[in-house]
């Protein structure tokens, strides 16, 4: 799990996921008064939407309310990732809050259980936390067949709330990719791959006939070093033309990679998915968190009666050849000057290969349209039959 390295830091005042987001942690008792909101319709469909999302990422769902708007956080086991969901007050057909906050957990498997009720069979769904002292959060569905259910799921008011402190525009970097888009090239992965490195490089414009940009962004399989590729899994490496499959990209400077887990990231995606819009990813380099946000339209959440935001933590060792910042600049530099990737350790001078040729190594290419693949460092810890693997396999998936 990406837990093993990303040295994820815990202390009684805050804690970081990977370098930069402090998580407080605050004890908040409910106080008196009732909490109740109605919802109905597409309202519904949401907030289940919501609620799976949380139950494939944590166990126990932390509630805490506030005059203007309901919060739903959660934390998985591993201490990895986090994600919030936030729906704003006006989301909902009514939501009165008797209180200046409030706060409580329970169980997302018991939560779960409400909705086993299919969403299109429910006419309204009533949330309700009657004081302080309730030992439950009663969950009330009218279904449009006039029967109504009513669930108490146990709930503990003394909890210790926990919410991630990290400004969005506080990245260097960013992609905006849509749902499906991202479902498709993650399509080409295995189906079990539990951690995927992203490397970015500064896109390079060319000139070929039409604008297009050279392919900026790499998807890799991440393979652990301690674990020799003996179990026959599928390591794939997908390279990526920020102009054709993303809506937005920023990335300047040396190259940079994060490797994060991917189940998260799937649960996520059907979030999105779900809701109509596309992800929003930040990042900054090894060793620091990632964020992905939901993006409506051309607007952030300014204008949207929910927000939602994922934090995962990542690798603290980079895939980069050089993953120091002098050897990163030089890798730039020379990618710059057209020089192209260097060659591997060990390798020797011959006539470019058909694999070579189609990752752009020709002379007759403009400078900066070559892949930045051989940068990364991951494939030469591979035994020398897995290499050979490795490459069967390239060429079977690009062609």
């Amino acid at each position: 799990m990406v837990s093993r390295d990303c040295r994820v830091v815990w202390e009684r005042q805050g804690c970081r996921v990977g370098a930069h987001a402090q998580l407080l942690r605050e004890t908040v008792r409910a106080k008196e008064g009732k909490m109740e909101c109605e919802l109905s319709g597409n309202q519904i469909k949401s907030l289940n939407r919501a609620v799976n999302c949380l139950y494939r990422i944590g166990s126990e769902l932390l509630i805490e309310v506030l005059p203007d708007k309901l919060s739903l956080r959660t934390l998985n086991s591993a201490w990895s990732a986090f994600l919030s969901v936030t729906f704003k007050g006006h989301f909902f057909d009514a939501y009165r809050v008797h209180t200046p906050n409030a706060a409580c957990s329970v169980l997302l498997k018991s939560v779960c259980t409400v909705f086993r009720t299919p969403t299109s069979s429910m006419e309204k769904l009533t949330i309700t936390l009657a004081d302080k002292d309730a030992s439950k959060l009663q969950w009330t569905i009218q279904c449009l067949n006039g029967i109504r259910k009513t669930y108490g799921i146990t709930c503990n008011n003394d909890t210790e709330m926990q919410n991630v402190l990290l400004e969005r525009n506080s990245f260097p970097s960013h992609l905006v990719i849509k749902p499906k888009d991202l479902s498709r090239l993650l399509g080409h992965f295995q189906s079990s791959l539990q951690e995927m490195t992203l490397i970015a490089t500064e896109p390079v414009t060319i000139d070929m006939g039409s604008e297009s940009e050279a392919k900026a962004i790499e998807l890799k399989s991440y393979i652990d070093p301690a674990r020799v590729t003996t179990d026959g899994s599928l390591h794939t490496q997908l390279w990526i033309d920020p102009s054709e499959e993303l809506a937005a990209y920023t990335h300047k400077g040396p190259p940079v990679d994060v490797t994060f887990s991917v189940k998260e990231l799937k649960a996520f995606m059907a979030f999105c998915e779900g809701a109509d819009a596309d992800m929003h990813m930040y990042f900054d380099k090894a060793g620091k968190p990632v964020l992905i946000a939901p993006r409506f339209g051309l607007d952030d959440s300014a204008h949207s009666n929910f927000d939602s935001t994922l934090v995962l933590a990542t690798m603290m060792s980079s895939q980069l050849r050089g993953a120091d910042d002098s050897s990163g600049q030089a890798i730039h530099t020379a990618n710059s000057n057209g020089a192209g990737p260097s060659s591997r350790e060990g390798s020797q001078d011959r006539t470019p290969s058909n694999d070579s040729v189609r990752r752009g190594n020709r002379p007759d290419m403009t400078p900066g349209s070559a892949h930045r693949s051989d940068e990364t460092a991951i494939w030469s810890d591979l035994s020398d039959l897995a290499q050979i693997k490795v490459l069967q396999m390239r060429y079977q998936i690009r062609y």
